[in-house]
């Protein structure tokens, strides 16, 4: 009696950790049960409460564990008799003939069902479970042999000397141009089945009021509680002028000042803006501890950009001890550019979702509070990024063709192990430098 009370306590454990989504019993618990129902039974009988307890344990009815028994009696196996793998085969994707389809007919799931002559459903389940992946191919700049050296020789630059640690590039400050549009060509909503679908127009889609914004950032400061120093962002500057209006509408008066975009940028206009804009705002808002050190400004090579030794620069940058140095990127090098790297779609991103702007004083409001909402925090995500960039590169030989890597900085920064700074490996920056012209190299 003893044995039998063990064996109805083991049942009830084995059955407790079956919890059954279906009647089918697995071969396995098959077996559990015809061992528990032999060590309970006596001459082919077993003893009261048995099939109770086994069918309530295992998620059963009664008469699955008495036609259990009785098959086990009869013939020795409880085995069930179904097989593994019911139903057709699975359509299994031909790799060989899938490379041989053009990239032109690969676009859509529609034209590459067409040319494997199966269903787009079965592509769509393909392309779930990862047998093929979908990916997008941005056109980027067309590098010469020239501009690889050059982007090499900038990367090289950055690295701490006698080191392979990239510098902190605290002294930089990036600048660049975007044009903001008003309004957007298509935008996706998410709407209730019964609500009203919203209606927008425009007088002509081609010539959408547009501004474009001069930005001005460095890399933010924090001290060691992770209290922002100094958040990095210098500034955003519209390209525009107030100009009088010439005549009365049912809007404003004549005479009244109107925002007016600047639509045509050459290089009297950026050195306006930079030395009557830009420099006040640096000198207002760097850190006063280091005033007196060399202050880096990075621009691409556009060619309304001022020139580094222009004269009228260079006095505006001297006074007060001031010291601004205007370096160019290399050419072809957006991704060199903490703006191109995501700081300006962060702040579009931003400007987008708040209200739609219905005049250009509404929209160069919105750019501005989306560039100071935007979190320091994550401006310094970007220094990382352009690191991680300059290291891609080096390994590819100064070539765009690389992926930007994740290091996961959201979880590392969760982790208080986030790095300030990214080191490569000595083996890719050697391998950098020998890549330069000779006379580079025993320099």
């Amino acid at each position: 009696m003893e044995e039998t009370d063990f064996d109805m306590e083991e049942a009830e454990v084995q059955g407790s950790s079956h919890k059954r989504r279906h009647n089918m019993l697995s071969n396995e618990e098959r077996m559990a049960i015809y061992r528990i129902c032999l060590e309970n039974s006596n001459y082919g009988k077993l003893k009261d409460g048995t099939k109770k307890m086994l069918a309530s344990s295992f998620g059963v009815c009664t008469k699955s564990i008495q036609r259990l028994w009785k098959r086990a009696k009869e013939t020795g196996n409880v085995y069930h008799m179904k097989t593994k793998n019911c139903g057709r085969k699975r359509i299994q994707l031909d790799s060989d003939q899938f490379c041989e389809i053009p990239l032109s007919r690969r676009s859509t799931l529609r034209s590459m069902a067409d040319a494997l002559k199966i269903s787009k459903s079965t592509l769509h389940r393909l392309l779930k479970i990862g047998a093929i992946l979908r990916h997008s191919s941005p056109l980027r700049p067309n590098l010469t042999f020239e501009n690889k050296i050059a982007r090499l020789r900038f990367c090289l630059k950055m690295l701490e000397s006698n080191d392979s640690t990239f510098k902190g590039m605290y002294d930089t400050i990036h600048i660049d141009e975007k044009w903001f549009y008003l309004i957007r060509k298509s935008v996706n909503y998410y709407l209730l089945p019964d609500e009203e679908e919203p209606h927008r127009t425009c007088k002509s889609k081609n010539f959408i009021p547009k501004v474009m914004f001069l930005a001005a950032v460095a890399r933010p400061r924090f001290d060691t509680a992770g209290n922002v120093l100094f958040s990095g962002k210098i500034g955003v500057f519209p390209l525009v002028t107030k100009e009088p209006a010439k005549r009365s509408s049912v809007n404003r008066h004549a005479g009244t000042l109107e925002t007016k975009p600047i639509t045509t940028v050459n290089k009297d206009v950026m050195k306006t803006f930079l030395i009557n804009k830009v420099i006040p705002t640096i000198r207002e808002k760097w850190p006063r501890d280091n005033m007196r050190s060399p202050i880096y400004i990075q621009q691409d090579n556009a060619r309304p950009h001022v020139k580094f030794d222009d004269a009228d620069f260079k006095k505006a940058t001297k006074e007060n001890g001031f010291n601004v140095i205007l370096t160019n990127q290399p050419a072809n090098s957006p991704d060199l550019n903490v703006l191109d790297l995501g700081f300006f779609c962060a702040i579009q991103s931003l400007q987008q979702q708040a209200a739609a702007p219905k005049t250009i004083d509404d929209l160069i409001m919105a750019v501005e509070n989306s560039f100071e909402e935007f979190s320091p925090v994550d401006s310094d995500k970007f220094f990382l990024s352009l690191q991680t960039c300059m290291r891609e590169i080096m390994k590819v030989k100064g070539c765009n063709k690389y992926k930007i890597l994740h290091i996961k900085k959201d979880q590392l920064s969760r982790e208080g192990r986030l790095p300030t700074r990214i080191t490569c490996d000595l083996a890719v920056v050697e391998e950098a430098r020998d890549f330069l012209p000779l006379e580079e190299n025993s320099d």
